[in-house]
């Protein structure tokens, strides 16, 4: 039986948020966003319009031209981003109901998720008291003085999977650096980054310095290729990452993409295989498989290959998948009925090519998009590259060290990686060779290994560093002020 708790049963209309001013986006769009549970439409879709747009942006130059945020003292601004965490803090079992039933992730993952949203923003508050004071060289005629400024106004675009915890990192570290920002939530899931902004809105930040406007690709398009646009921060897929790079490109304005990632999980033959079962179903259904961290590849030495899918087979069979309001369920349904079709498809695509799909978990009687973990067996490696953000992987077979790493780096993604074995030495130094941002041992989590470690992308999965500091710092430039002769 679904018990939504706390209940909800329609969303709140959307709202921009304009140089100050608080409005409904302008114009319906065709599509509806619909409740993943069900698919019962809750409202349409709609997009700021091209004279809100322009607005916003000229809001942003202006506040940055003012200076009355940037200019304002390291203590000053860092206070500013704790009030704003306070008022996370007060919203936040409002905000992780509302991700759960837009985004259909379970509750439980969605309050654990949400409640990032005000650490997030003391972290940027922690980072920017930290900071170094501007450096004075000693030069030939006097201090030659060193420091760092806010780039200028910062687009900040972030996905449907976890969007207000996304949105809160990128938001904070832009703030702390001195920029101010207009953010673009994914039109499939903006009604916690609208959450999001009322708790920022609520401290009464100076006119232009935040900014929210809604729409699809085309919106953040708009927002990324204007002149006054002087930093981008994207979170997505790679089609949006490559259009976003493309249009920076011709700016040559600094850059921060995470993309996708088609992460392997390696099980060597001396793992504890009912951990390592434990990781391979925590990296299929956290988020409901819809995260760029998640498990796409799963490589298992021949030696306990078949012990381990029976493993997981077991646990798979047990997982409740329900209603994501739900308290009891530990999965909930995908995103919508276009995405459900793509990893659908993918599916039909690797059993096409000789893959077997192996499925124990039972669905719900509900009329939602929801959809059973799938593990692939059978096809052959090079058909198993493209990235299905779904909870679905594929499996291989190895038989040594050389050949997990061989395949562990045959895809030309490079996010995340997990490897299993009761010897950590021998593990640590497989996992120093995946070609991977972040490498995680004996586990799989949403948690970062450490709150300072930079969270880096190889190959196709992004630009840079994301992290605590690393995020910060993208949206600084150095100046070098001193006197010549």
């Amino acid at each position: 039986m679904v018990d939504p708790a706390p209940a909800i049963t329609a969303l709140p209309e959307l709202v921009d948020v304009i140089d100050g001013d608080q409005l409904a986006p302008e114009v319906a769009q065709d599509t509806w966003l619909c409740d993943p549970n069900s698919g019962a439409p809750f409202q349409r879709q709609r997009a700021t319009g091209d004279e809100q747009i322009e607005r916003a942006l000229a809001a942003a130059a202006a506040a940055y031209a003012r200076g009355d945020w940037a200019d304002l003292s390291t203590e000053l601004r860092a206070a500013w981003l704790e009030r704003i965490a306070d008022e996370l803090e007060a919203r936040q079992p409002e905000l992780a109901v509302v991700e759960a039933l837009t985004t259909g992730v379970v509750l439980s993952q969605a309050s654990l998720v949400t409640a990032v949203c005000a650490l997030t923003f003391r972290a940027a508050a922690s980072m920017l008291r930290a900071s170094p004071a501007p450096l004075a060289l000693d030069g030939k005629h006097g201090p030659v003085e060193v420091w760092r400024r806010g780039w200028g106004p910062a687009a900040l675009i972030v996905p449907w999977n976890a969007p207000a915890a996304l949105a809160a990192h990128k938001i904070a570290s832009a703030l702390a650096a001195g920029c101010p920002v207009i953010l673009k939530p994914s039109e499939w899931a903006a009604h916690s980054c609208d959450l999001l902004a009322a708790a920022v809105v609520a401290t009464g930040l100076p006119r232009g310095v935040f900014q929210l406007v809604h729409g699809d690709g085309a919106v953040g398009a708009r927002l990324v290729a204007d002149p006054r646009i002087r930093a981008v921060s994207f979170t997505g897929g790679l089609a949006g990452g490559r259009a976003v790079a493309r249009a920076c490109a011709e700016g040559l304005k600094p850059l921060q993409l995470e993309l996708g990632g088609k992460n392997p999980l390696i099980v060597l033959e001396d793992a504890d295989l009912d951990l390592a079962a434990l990781g391979v179903v925590s990296g299929l259904t956290t988020l409901n498989g819809q995260w760029c961290r998640a498990l796409g590849r799963l490589l298992v030495h021949a030696d306990c290959h078949d012990a381990l899918l029976e493993r997981v087979a077991a646990r798979l069979a047990q997982l409740r998948i329900g209603h994501s309001c739900d308290a009891a369920s530990a999965m909930g349904p995908l995103i919508h009925a276009g995405h459900h079709r793509v990893v659908s498809e993918a599916v039909r695509r690797l059993e096409a090519h000789g893959g077997t799909a192996r499925s124990t978990s039972p669905l719900p009687d509900l009329a939602g998009h929801f959809f059973a973990p799938a593990l692939i067996t059978g096809c052959d490696p090079c058909d198993t590259l493209e990235e299905i953000f779904g909870p679905v992987a594929a499996v291989h077979r190895f038989s040594g060290d050389a050949e997990a790493l061989a395949l562990a780096n045959q895809s030309p993604y490079g996010l995340a990686g997990y490897i299993f074995s009761a010897d950590e030495a021998r593990a640590r130094a497989v996992a120093r060779q995946i070609r991977a941002g972040d490498v995680k041992i004996n586990g799989v989590s949403l948690i970062g290994l450490h709150p300072l470690a930079p969270r880096a992308a190889w190959g196709l999965s992004g630009l840079g560093e994301e992290g605590v500091a690393a995020t910060f710092e993208f949206f600084r430039g150095t100046r070098v002020v001193g006197r010549a002769a």
